[in-house]
């Protein structure tokens, strides 16, 4: 695999900076770097992930598959203080950037982990799992999340997953209801969409 955000190791060489990001009417400090996703800021999926993300109705945790350096983990774990966040990313310097960046903005109902996607995750009441997924990564792995997301949510846990048309937006909704998920596509922007697929049976 070459060496590109979903690497285990980045070998390119970090250039770590600090920036700030206004989310939800709250100022957050994140520390990004090379090697990860979207290095230079949020990118304008995420943002549109976070901003039209609604809580469950159920109890449980919320799972950030994919994390990267944080802003959907983070941002969810200070808007949802009731709820634990796990943040899990197979990237090393996605996790340790995560790290930084939970203890920066002081947000302690969270866990983030080095992972492959969520393996292991299964005895954990998930009420959601929100991902901006690694397109690049391959087909195969953006549908394992959604396989996994489908074994470890409660009944009626929802999957929300931001991806652009000209990446698999119909395919993404294909292989969501293929997995029984009852799916609405609850935002569309600039090419951006916003499913939210429920956990019916």
């Amino acid at each position: 695999m070459s060496d590109h955000y979903f690497s285990e190791k980045p070998k390119i060489k970090s250039g770590k900076k600090q920036i700030n990001e206004e989310i939800h009417g709250h100022s957050f400090d994140f520390h990004v770097d090379h090697g990860v996703f979207s290095k230079g800021g949020m990118d304008f999926g995420t943002r549109l992930l976070i901003e039209t993300y609604q809580e469950p109705e159920i109890t449980g945790s919320i799972a950030d598959v994919g994390c990267g350096w944080g802003p959907i983990g983070i941002s969810l774990a200070k808007t949802n203080p009731d709820r634990h966040v796990y943040m899990v990313d197979i990237n090393e310097r996605s996790v340790e950037l995560s790290r930084e960046n939970v203890r920066l903005n002081g947000v302690g109902n969270v866990t983030v982990a080095q992972n492959n996607i969520l393996d292991g995750f299964d005895t954990i009441d998930f009420a959601a799992v929100v991902t901006n997924p690694p397109i690049r990564a391959g087909k195969d792995v953006v549908f394992s999340i959604y396989e996994q997301a489908k074994r470890v949510l409660k009944q009626h846990g929802e999957i929300w997953i931001v991806i652009q048309k000209k990446q698999g937006a119909a395919s993404t909704q294909r292989k969501l209801v293929e997995l029984g998920f009852e799916v609405t596509v609850e935002n569309k922007q600039k090419g951006y969409f916003i499913f939210r697929g429920k956990k019916i049976d």
